[in-house]
């Protein structure tokens, strides 16, 4: 919560509701396959190739992984029940399972891998249906880090691709390329208004396309050489129901990877929604449950149809970021333009002959802004030596894995294939080191009632004792109790005219020292969020309300209010700072 309305974001010129020109929606729908349909394509045939699993289900796993991709992009965009985030994020092959999916196509072939997917894809269910019981472990702070070891464990590739120049073009190829279609992105992004802007990637990628081909380095012979339309021989591999000791040997290691891609997609659902308001809202958390939800029906498809894990694509919170248009409209063009892709090999090579530096060149300009979205989660969630060193070790510690500069070549290979990926290690230490300093706090006292006016004075004297506990002196105690008597009453009026043997049950829940005490107010789930309302009451004239009355006394009195909304739980934290100690 801020002391007055925080401004808007001038740069979003369609949120999520609105409904762009179609023209706009099918161009930035392009930009976005253009920029992820190689990997979607090129990881399936990485990890097949290194498994030696063969050309028929190469060709299976990539047309099957395209249409699962597209489907599940459409139900982010759309959000059918309580399954998709509402917001553009594109569905893609997973790099994170890169390694544990070789070794269970080398161990049992695709049967065993489709088996582990299926099984793995039902505890991202239970992980995005308990996300509240998460609350203290999958936080902003480590969504944040995780964010930005995404941009970490790109670049190299990006980077990589620079120095993959078809063999006998002219040396000023590739760096002439690279250089146009940089310039171009990133001088539009940096002077152009209006439609200039928002065709920017685009217009970049075919500057870049146009000085590639002057130089004879498009690869023109691949888009000749692919049919119009075409489907893959049947290569669907079926499920291997044995069960045997390389299923239970890989089971752990599935999940746990399942896990830390869990903790990267709550990163990626929090991410697009800060860049797709103009004004700033509190993180929805129904939204990053939807989220996780879609990316667990993803990964139950791909297991059910035989092809690779998927996961959402952060590229589309940084095109999102980019070009200022985040109208769901925009994820239901890609995801439909993936899946007629997936029919049309033809209009797949278009894309895949782009030059390795065009496509660096454009990967670098969205990454880094992928970086900075990351860092601004980690930032307000506000730092303090604590979470510095949470970040800054866990940051570290995923870039020296990912590079293999700490103990490479003395880890088990179970081990090395989970802490070799930048992602998996660095968020692996953020969760132990976040979940270490709860554990080092005090015992939190609770106390368990109903949600209403009727429990108020019970609740003031649980608040009381506790402030008498601490040492605390009486007009900090009064401030305490004050804001816990407005937030129960800013929750309270949420309620209507509901009776009072039918009002919520909530739990509070009280932590601090003689410095600062939180409040957790965990109740069944409302309808409007305290901290967007707070923060609009700086923008609002005066007004007599009782309700509004309520949250202007709650943000005097508080120093801090958040407010996260899960299905069927709400969780608002109160942070009261004592005026001095007694």
């Amino acid at each position: 919560m801020k002391r007055s309305g925080s401004p808007p974001r001038r740069g979003v010129r369609y949120e999520p509701p609105e409904k762009p020109p179609h023209l706009l929606s099918l161009g930035l729908g392009l930009q976005l396959v253009m920029l992820n349909i190689s990997g979607i394509v090129l990881i399936p045939k990485i990890i097949i190739d290194a498994a030696g699993t063969g050309e028929i289900y190469l060709s299976w796993a990539v047309f099957a992984g395209l249409c699962v991709c597209g489907l599940v992009t459409i139900i982010q965009a759309v959000r059918i029940g309580r399954v998709g985030a509402g917001y553009i994020l594109l569905m893609g092959t997973s790099g994170t399972f890169v390694a544990v999916s070789i070794t269970a196509l080398t161990e049992g072939g695709p049967a065993l891998l489709a088996t582990l997917i299926v099984v793995s894809s039902l505890f991202q269910f239970l992980l995005g249906s308990r996300l509240v019981l998460l609350r203290r472990v999958v936080t902003p702070l480590v969504a944040g880090t995780v964010i930005m070891l995404v941009a970490v464990t790109i670049m190299p590739i990006a980077f990589k691709l620079l120095a993959k120049a078809p063999a006998g073009a002219p040396p000023v190829a590739a760096p002439a390329s690279f250089a146009v279609t940089l310039a171009s992105m990133a001088g539009l992004a940096l002077f152009a208004t209006g439609a200039w802007r928002l065709w920017g990637p685009v217009l970049g990628v075919i500057a870049g396309c146009a000085v590639a081909a002057y130089y004879g380095i498009y690869d023109t012979a691949r888009v000749g050489a692919a049919p119009w339309f075409g489907l893959p021989q049947s290569g669907w591999p079926g499920f291997d129901l044995s069960f045997g000791p390389s299923f239970w040997a890989l089971l752990p290691v599935f999940i746990f990877v399942v896990a830390i891609d869990t903790v990267r997609t709550v990163g990626g659902s929090i991410s697009i929604q800060q860049v797709s308001w103009r004004q700033p809202r509190a993180t929805e958390f129904r939204s990053v449950q939807g989220t996780i939800g879609a990316s667990g029906l993803s990964n139950l498809l791909s297991g059910l149809v035989g092809t690779l894990p998927n996961t959402t694509y952060s590229s589309s919170i940084s095109v999102a970021a980019l070009t200022g248009v985040a109208a769901r409209n925009v994820g239901v063009c890609v995801g439909v333009l993936i899946i007629v892709f997936s029919f049309f090999p033809k209009a797949t090579a278009v894309i895949l002959a782009i030059p390795n530096p065009v496509v660096a060149a454009y990967v670098i300009v969205l990454i880094s802004l992928l970086f900075v979205v990351g860092t601004q989660i980690v930032v307000r969630d506000g730092l303090d030596n604590k979470k510095s060193v949470v970040v800054g070790v866990a940051f570290w510690l995923g870039v020296g894995f990912q590079n293999r500069q700490i103990f490479s070549g003395h880890m088990g290979d179970a081990v090395a294939s989970i802490l070799e990926n930048g992602i998996a290690a660095g968020g692996l230490a953020a969760i132990v080191m976040v979940v270490a300093l709860e554990l080092s706090k005090p015992r939190r006292r609770r106390i368990e009632t109903k949600l209403g006016v009727e429990w108020l004075a019970e609740i003031d004297e649980f608040v009381r004792r506790f402030a008498k506990d601490k040492r605390w002196n009486e007009t900090s105690t009064g401030r305490l109790r004050a804001a816990t008597e407005e937030a129960i009453l800013s929750l309270v009026s949420e309620e209507h005219d509901s009776e009072p043997e039918d009002a919520r049950n909530l739990v509070l829940s009280l932590g601090g020292d003689r410095r600062r005490v939180e409040l957790e107010f965990i109740a069944g789930a409302g309808e409007g969020n305290l901290e967007d309302r707070l923060a609009l009451l700086g923008q609002w004239a005066k007004q007599s309300s009782d309700r509004e009355f309520s949250l202007r006394l709650l943000r005097h009195f508080a120093t801090s209010v958040s407010h996260r909304q899960y299905h069927d739980t709400d969780v608002v934290t109160v942070r009261v700072d004592a005026d001095r100690v007694a």
